[in-house]
């Protein structure tokens, strides 16, 4: 490390909406640490907003989520001279492509910190050619950090069974999540009446209905089909129930079926409502929270609704049961199970009590252990750790020392006795 200036750390995501909605303060919070700070990602229309909200400055790299070999390769070029100008101490990337290239990048230009986190494996999913050509990009990108984090249990658990990373690499920050959540944001105690009103008006609200929500992308992963099917079928002998979707669809990456879309659309029971930052207004009108994806690494989501004290029915994949306990803090079904999601569904709505005192125990639990704070000091620990083990320590070896004391008595040559100063190798990946 060169103490004569700051410690410099540069942050990488594919695409800028990454670093607005999955990182939020982070960078903020690290430079007011005394790091020097720099994003990248590729260019988007959250970028103006992210650089505000960081007071950060940020590179554009016009990384794409597809595979798009040549695109990749001039990225990739672009990284490599970025790090060799700016010399960083720590290059720390999130999401895949971004994950991919930040790390070769960084093992060419031999920085010595490099930390990928993991939030969420798209192989997972996935079976055949692709899911081979995922697998070999993920053993690619962890064989170039020398720190892999999964932000879960069952992530970690997932990346040691298929054998992608050294079990060394791998670590959890807290009990896991990447950026935890803003309490006092999604906190009932801070609704603003006025806003909430207005929203109420824009969804014609009744107290009458019963509402699920369901929030995140639309598309096929996140379990909307199922869903959509599910609520095609019990709405019809349920009028009062409404179904509140939150979330824009992206058809160049993950379409829905055109059948899912034209439901969506023309059901008059399920409210579409494009991408928002009032989440906590909808979450607080709701009555359950269902969330059907079949792949996640540590959802923020869960940890929003929780800390709302909004009911969840969601899916047992990874991540999800990382936060909720089947029958304790949730209701949870086999992903893509149309029949248990029904069922599930129909109990949490004939079982108010049942679902809110399990929502309160979530509540608690969430609000101790995962504070955006508190997730930003382990990640500073964990950084400050990582930094001093790459420097020589100096110790004395008292007994050694005695020993040599007691030899030079004996002896006319003069021989060193208090002081041995060497790196500590044994806490350095060796792959840096």
């Amino acid at each position: 490390m060169n103490n004569s200036r700051p410690k410099k750390l540069i942050r990488i995501t594919t695409v800028p909406m990454s670093l607005l909605y999955l990182l939020p303060g982070q960078m903020d919070f690290m430079k007011k640490q005394g790091y020097e700070v720099l994003m990248i990602s590729a260019d988007g229309k959250e970028r103006a907003t992210v650089m505000e909200a960081e007071n950060c400055p940020h590179t554009i790299v016009p990384m794409t989520r597809k595979i798009t070999p040549f695109q990749d390769l001039k990225c990739l070029i672009q990284l490599i001279k970025i790090f060799r100008t700016e010399k960083p101490d720590i290059v720390h990337t999130h999401t895949p492509k971004a994950g991919l290239l930040g790390m070769i990048a960084a093992k060419i230009c031999r920085v010595k910190i490099r930390i990928h986190t993991v939030a969420g494996l798209p192989m997972m999913v996935e079976k055949g050619t692709k899911y081979k050509i995922l697998k070999f990009v993920e053993k690619l990108t962890y064989g170039a950090a020398n720190h892999v984090w999964p932000n879960s249990n069952s992530l970690k658990e997932f990346i040691t069974s298929k054998k992608l990373a050294r079990p060394e690499k791998l670590s959890i920050i807290a009990k896991g999540s990447t950026n935890g959540i803003n309490t006092d944001k999604f906190n009932e105690n801070s609704i603003v009446p006025e806003k909430l009103q207005e929203i109420k008006t824009s969804i014609n609200y009744s107290v009458a209905n019963t509402y699920l929500l369901c929030m995140g992308r639309l598309v096929k992963d996140k379990g909307i089909v199922e869903l959509i099917n599910v609520f095609k079928n019990i709405s019809n002998s349920n009028p009062a129930l409404k179904l509140l979707l939150v979330g824009d669809f992206e058809a160049a990456l993950d379409p829905l079926p055109e059948a899912t879309i034209q439901e969506i659309k023309t059901n008059s029971s399920i409210i579409h409502i494009s991408w928002t930052n009032d989440v906590e207004y909808y979450m607080h009108l709701a009555d359950n929270f269902v969330f059907p994806s079949h792949r996640e690494g540590f959802p923020n989501v869960l940890l929003q609704a929780g800390a709302m004290k909004l009911p969840i029915i969601c899916s047992r994949i990874p991540g999800n049961i990382d936060i909720v306990e089947n029958n304790e803090t949730a209701l949870i079904f086999d992903a893509g199970n149309e029949s248990q999601i029904q069922s599930l569904i129909l109990q949490a709505v004939n079982q108010k009590e049942k679902m809110l005192g399990m929502a309160v125990k979530l509540k608690q639990i969430i609000c101790t252990e995962y504070p955006r704070t508190y997730i930003w000091q382990q990640l500073l620990q964990r950084y400050s750790f990582i930094e001093n083990s790459y420097r020589p320590s100096a110790f004395s070896l008292q007994g050694f020392n005695i020993r040599v004391q007691n030899f030079k008595n004996q002896f006319s040559f003069p021989l060193p006795t208090t002081l041995y100063t060497f790196p500590e190798e044994s806490m350095i990946n060796k792959s840096a």
